[in-house]
């Protein structure tokens, strides 16, 4: 029982500091919460906490607030993740299905995730490395030109143009395409891509001699796109939340945004971020490998289309954060991301 109303006090604390980032006292409590407690009650196991590097005065007041270990316990042991509204959910939604592109939907994301959390929005481009094959299509251009295009479940569109040795926009040409365009996506659709380009190296043998060349020509784009390697990238939104935040931070802000300006160090967090289904992760202040983010914590979960989670996004933020808040709006944008990439 007693180790159940620490819990509740904890808690009590730590949803007081957050709203108010002033230390917590006892008789702040009192007024507050309905513990149930005499002061001397509360006070005995304010000390208790202390001792056990929950909580700790940050000076000589009589107030109190959490540590890094004390905001761990509190996310540990919240009992379930408060959905956002419908009329939230609705929102999202709506801005998300306006986007045009998959460098829309990235941009609107952060932008939406930032004003939503108030804090800096990180989010991670489509990985093509655990991507797979969509569709393949064949457009026939004038010029005896052919443009192949590579679609992948996350969004992407690669387009390559080759030189063809006939013309394809006649009857002929388009029946040729037709028959290319099947044999194509029946042995690259829903592989992930470096399996993909394997596949087709074989495709050529499959047609008659005189339609090989073109095959060929065909293969080679795609296997191009396929294999290519591309800068991983990552965006961010809100960094201006930081200022406003500024007294959360020991010393400065300089630190963290010398952090954030490292892309590479932002991706490999992502990466590293190991979650099922629609589960967020939680790092906070020291559990951060990166000295320049000691003093914030990252809230980050995956996405992708269907049961492929292909990259990451978050938010960084001070360890003084509504934990609950966030986490349910990471995880409701990735959800809906994960839609708009599946459709």
């Amino acid at each position: 029982m007693s180790d159940e109303r620490r819990l509740q006090i904890l808690r009590a604390i730590v949803q007081d500091y957050v709203a108010t980032s002033e230390p917590v006292g006892s008789k702040a409590l009192l007024e507050r919460h309905r513990l149930g407690v005499s002061a001397a009650t509360v006070r005995n196991d304010m000390a208790v906490l202390e001792e056990q590097g929950l909580i700790h005065a940050p000076h000589t007041s009589a107030g109190r607030v959490p540590t890094d270990a004390g905001y761990r316990l509190f996310v540990d042991r919240l009992s379930a993740i408060k959905p956002l509204s419908r009329a939230e959910k609705t929102a999202i939604q709506q801005f998300l299905e306006c986007a045009v592109d998959l460098d829309d939907v990235v941009d609107r994301t952060a932008r939406l995730l930032s004003s939503i959390t108030h804090q800096v929005a990180v989010m991670q481009y489509p990985s093509l490395t655990r991507s797979s094959v969509r569709h393949v299509e064949l457009v026939p251009m004038p010029g005896q030109r052919l443009m192949v295009v590579l679609i992948v479940n996350s969004g992407r569109v690669e387009q390559r143009v080759v030189e063809v040795e006939r013309d394809l926009t006649d009857e002929a040409g388009g029946e040729t395409l037709s028959l290319i365009r099947t044999r194509l996506n029946a042995q690259a659709a829903d592989q992930r891509l470096v399996d993909a380009a394997a596949a087709l190296r074989s495709l050529p043998t499959q047609f008659e001699p005189a339609d090989r060349a073109l095959v060929r020509a065909v293969v080679g784009a795609l296997q191009d796109a396929l294999v290519e390697e591309r800068e991983e990238r990552v965006v961010l939104a809100g960094t201006a939340n930081l200022v406003r935040a500024g007294t959360d931070f020991p010393t400065s802000i300089g630190p963290v945004l010398e952090a954030l300006e490292e892309h590479v160090v932002l991706l490999r967090l992502l990466s590293s971020v190991e979650v099922d289904d629609a589960a967020v992760a939680v790092r906070i202040g020291q559990e951060n490998p990166v000295a320049g983010l000691h003093a914030t914590s990252m809230v980050s979960t995956r996405y992708g289309a269907g049961n492929d989670l292909v990259a990451g996004l978050g938010v960084v933020g001070p360890t003084r954060m509504d934990y609950p808040t966030t986490m349910a709006a990471v995880r409701a944008v990735a959800t809906y991301v994960s839609r708009i990439l599946a459709e």
